[in-house]
């Protein structure tokens, strides 16, 4: 464990301003804080947060964040609050601190069904200052490097997987490849044990045998580098085992199979010197075709600037190399934390441009499986580079297509987009774009996104503002159909019902406006009955007149001994026309079930009884399955065949959606089988309808 003197002194290194007795006042605060707490390691609970820090001195961060990492546990894990921390070391350590609790809050909660709106916060949570980001990569670096520690092995894992799922990738998104490295190395040694153990078998045979071959290819490179005036360093490095292991499930390829385990790295005095240093490998050695990126004129979103190539050396090996100069080589390793992160971080603009679209994702998305899709998806994804007409530069994810461009640009013009052009041709909306596509965006006023993009766009961006939207259109349809089932209804009062007596009823069934009472009567949430008891209080609806069937007035059923209650199956919804049988069940009324109703197949202990409806039996409750086409104004029209038959609607549920059809059950109020019949025929003829049937279970 690093002593407090050597912490001063790593810190004072870099920074000779340093106030050493704030420091060292952080250092002591820590420590006692935490007193006797222990780590499963056996440790002193101060060590980590020690640890921590030192990381933090790696990476030649400010004080303040050297002070956050000190005392990022206290309040979390000691009497000590926010309130301490700000009258002992300042307003902006405690806001850093606070961020960090605010994290570990999150990452304690680890139910499945919390994931999303975790995942929210916590993306939420760092967006206000990257270093609180940092404080926490290197926290949880550290509670990585101790895991083995841990008894369980469930908590193990679900440490390690909640690592690869989001620590790796957040490192990987701001440019830090150690950490995501080491990161993705242990949390693998946890989650594929067996391929682990394999793997680094393995490597560790072929390292035997080609420590030979690799000191060779360095000095091969070395020297042509040294012939051609560059000053350059050199270095083979061994590509770590979950990379390996991750290419051999992509390739679904054997370890055997594998040509490039082994990648050379090159490192030149400036930018210059790495295309000279290009041109030097390309003339001496045939490259690989369709191995070769410039991350230098092109960099990676998160900054990463290389060029990456494969050259083919002696006995047909495939040797990988990478060209960096010394500063694009420091800033690769630790990405924003090393020219960036905390220098920017209060400026308005200092935000990742991948950051800045989680956030907007997350500020559109409303279902909890969005959120875990989109945000991973933003993370993990590699990119392409794409051009607008005027010059700018947008990355996407491999597959993009020229929609996902279009709200890249901007969410206006991803809405309005109805065409494009690539490189100068019209091309079809779903076109996946490639490296350095000059793409022309075609719009128009009047266009609207459509549900079936979300059948090809890729970016999290696209998809949340597209279901954004398909979910107002959708909200937008039951509010009509709701206001056209209340005009219905409110013409079987006696009287003319007002806008004040409209007002009270929203307030009694405690809704937010009359729209919202329009969409819960549309999304059949409320019957008629509900309504009508919000409008005029104490009214009963049993006395409503009207040409709509009530069945509690007319149904008469033959032969029932005399005195004997009946109910009419809730599986079926018997109504007058249909063949009727009852089934007699000790002590309860006698069910009364449809010919066709599965219930008299499954083998129930009752006696049956022959039934058959009175005359002038009249109204009773049947059930439809209605699957409409989803296009605007459909839910509607069926509204208007139910209301053009006279019967009412009893309730009225969503049971399936894609994005071509909505499938609906229907409890309606009709007057007998001929009645269904009409309005069953009448909805199969309806263009919005593709089909209608009567459910029996």
């Amino acid at each position: 464990m690093m002593r407090q003197y050597e912490l001063v002194e790593r810190v004072r290194a870099y920074d000779p301003e340093v106030d050493e007795d704030r420091l060292n006042r952080a250092y002591v605060f820590t420590v006692q804080m935490h007193g006797a707490q222990k780590r499963a390691s056996g440790d002193p609970y101060f060590s980590h947060p020690v640890e921590v820090a030192g990381l933090m001195t790696d990476l030649k961060m400010d004080q303040d964040t050297i002070i956050t990492a000190l005392l990022h546990d206290t309040v979390e894990d000691t009497l000590t609050t926010i309130e301490d921390v700000e009258s002992k070391f300042g307003r902006e350590v405690a806001r850093l601190v606070d961020g960090v609790t605010k994290l570990s809050k999150i990452e304690a909660q680890t139910e499945d069904e919390r994931a999303a709106e975790n995942l929210r916060k916590f993306l939420l949570a760092i967006s206000d200052d990257i270093r609180v980001l940092l404080v926490k990569l290197a926290d949880r670096l550290h509670n990585m490097r101790t895991l083995h520690f841990i008894k369980s092995p469930e908590k193990r894992r679900r440490i390690a997987k909640e690592t690869m799922d989001i620590y790796a990738p957040l490192a990987e998104r701001i440019g830090m490849y150690e950490y995501m490295r080491e990161m993705q190395l242990l949390a693998f040694q946890q989650l594929e044990p067996e391929a682990y153990e394999t793997i680094t078998g393995r490597l560790k045979q072929i390292r035997e045998k080609a420590d030979v071959e690799i000191d060779q290819i360095n000095q091969t490179i070395a020297w042509e580098m040294e012939q051609a005036g560059l000053k350059i360093k050199i270095s083979g490095r061994e590509k770590h085992p979950y990379s390996i292991w991750k290419k051999m499930q992509e390739r679904h390829v054997a370890f055997e199979q594998l040509t490039d385990i082994n990648a050379f790295r090159v490192i030149t005095e400036n930018e210059d010197d790495c295309y000279r240093a290009l041109g030097v490998l390309h003339r001496r050695w045939q490259m690989v075709p369709g191995r070769f990126k410039d991350f230098i004129s092109t960099p990676k979103r998160n900054g990463y600037k290389s060029i990456h190539t494969t050259i083919m050396f002696a006995k047909n090996m495939r040797v990988e190399v990478q060209i960096r100069s010394k500063e694009m080589h420091r800033a690769s390793e630790y990405g924003f934390a090393a020219h960036w992160a905390y220098k920017q971080a209060d400026k308005p603009d200092g935000q990742a441009g991948w950051l800045r679209d989680l956030i907007e994702i997350l500020e559109t998305s409303q279902d909890a499986e969005d959120i875990l899709e989109n945000t991973r998806m933003a993370m993990y994804q590699d990119r392409i580079f794409a051009f607008t007409p005027k010059g700018a530069l947008h990355q996407l994810p491999k597959g993009s297509t020229v929609v996902d461009f279009a709200y890249a640009v901007h969410t206006d013009l991803g809405d309005k987009t109805v065409g494009a052009k690539v490189n100068g041709r019209h091309v079809p909306l779903r076109t996946q774009l490639n490296n350095g596509d000059m793409v022309e965006i075609l719009k128009s006023k009047a266009q609207e996104p459509q549900p079936t993009w979300l059948n090809f766009v890729t970016t999290g961006k696209a998809r949340a503002a597209i279901r954004r939207h398909v979910r107002h259109r959708e909200r937008d349809e039951l509010v009509a159909i709701g206001r056209k089932l209340y005009d219905e209804i409110v013409q079987r009062l006696p009287a003319k019902v007002g806008k004040k007596a409209l007002t009270a009823a929203v307030d009694r069934l405690k809704l937010e406006n009359e729209e919202e009472l329009m969409h819960r009567i549309g999304a059949g949430k409320i019957n008629d009955r509900a309504l009508l008891e919000a409008l005029v209080p104490g009214f009963d609806a049993g006395d409503v007149s009207g040409d709509f069937p009530n069945q509690d007035r007319a149904i008469s059923i033959r032969g029932l001994t005399p005195g004997v209650g009946y109910h009419l199956g809730d599986c079926c919804h018997p109504i007058p026309g249909d063949r009727i049988v009852g089934l007699r069940l000790p002590g309860q009324p006698v069910e009364v079930h449809t010919i066709e109703c599965d219930r008299l197949a499954s083998g129930v202990d009752a006696d049956w009884v022959d039934l058959s409806w009175g005359q002038g039996s009249d109204g009773a409750s049947a059930r439809l399955r209605v699957v409409i086409h989803n296009r605007p104004g459909t839910l509607g029209e069926i509204a208007g065949i139910f209301g053009y038959h006279k019967a009412n609607i009893i309730n009225l549920r969503m049971t399936a959606r894609d994005l071509e059809f909505h499938t609906f059950e229907v409890d309606l109020e009709v007057h007998d089988l001929p009645h269904l019949m009409r309005i069953i025929s009448a909805l199969r003829a309806s263009e919005a309808v593709a089909t209608a049937d009567r459910v029996y279970d």
